[in-house]
C-alpha cells in the first residue's frame, strides 16, 4: 500500500507570521505555489482512499522535549517558537488533516525517531512512502534516508516540498537520488 507523509507544514514554518518563517519557507512557498501543490496530491490520495499521514515537528508546553543544545532546535524556547499546543505548532490550514487522518509529533528532525511513525506504517500495510515537507534539506530527506533504510520504497514529490532557498532544495534533491524516486506531482501515479 502507498500512503502520502505530509512533513513538518505548519504555521510557525510556512506561514508568512510564522516564528521560523524568516528563514525562507514562506517566501520559498509564495514564489512556488507549494502548498497548493501540497493540497491537490492530498486530494488525490484521500479520492483513492490512501492514507495521508501528517507529521509535525515542536514542544510542548515547558519545551521538555526540546534539545536545548541544538544549533537548529536549540533557541526554540526562547522564542515561544514550535509549540505543538498553539497556533505556531497547528498544520497550516490549506494542507491541514481531515476527519481521521493520523497525526504523528516529533521532536527531532527525523519523523521515525522517537515516534510511532515505522510501526504505524507496517501496521498499515504501507510498503511504499510518497513524501512532501518542509524542509527539503531537514525532515524530508531524514525522513527518506530513515524510510528506506527500513526498507519502504520511497518517492519524494519535489514540488511539494519547500527549502529556505533554491540551492538547498536542488542540494537535497540531488542527494537524495540515490536512495529514492524523485518526482513532480505532475507525474505522480497511484
Amino acid at each position: 500500500m502507498k500512503a502520502l507523509l505530509c512533513l513538518d507544514f505548519e504555521n510557525d514554518i510556512v506561514h508568512p507570521e510564522g516564528k521560523v518563517a524568516g528563514k525562507g519557507y514562506a517566501a520559498y512557498d509564495a514564489e512556488h505555489n507549494t502548498l497548493a501543490a501540497v493540497r491537490k496530491v492530498q486530494d488525490r490520495f484521500r479520492a483513492a482512499n490512501l492514507p495521508v499521514i501528517h507529521v509535525r515537528v515542536g514542544f510542548f508546553p515547558g519545551y521538555a522535549q526540546q534539545p536545548k543544545g541544538s544549533p537548529l532546535m536549540g533557541q526554540a524556547h526562547e522564542f515561544g517558537a514550535l509549540d505543538l499546543s498553539g497556533w505556531g505548532g497547528a498544520f497550516a490550514d490549506d494542507v491541514a488533516p481531515q476527519g481521521e487522518e493520523l497525526v504523528i509529533n516529533k521532536h527531532r528532525v527525523s519523523c521515525f525517531y522517537g515516534t510511532s511513525l515505522e510501526l504505524t506504517l507496517n501496521t498499515m500495510g504501507v510498503t511504499e512512502v510518497f513524501l512532501a515537507g518542509v524542509s527539503t534539506d531537514l525532515v524530508v530527506e531524514s525522513t527518506a534516508r530513515g524510510a528506506h533504510d527500513r526498507d519502504f520504497k520511497v518517492n519524494v514529490i519535489a514540488d511539494c516540498c519547500i527549502a529556505a532557498n533554491e540551492e538547498d532544495q536542488q542540494r537535497s534533491l540531488a542527494s537524495m537520488e540515490k536512495l529514492a524516486s524523485i518526482l513532480t506531482s505532475t507525474e505522480l501515479e497511484i
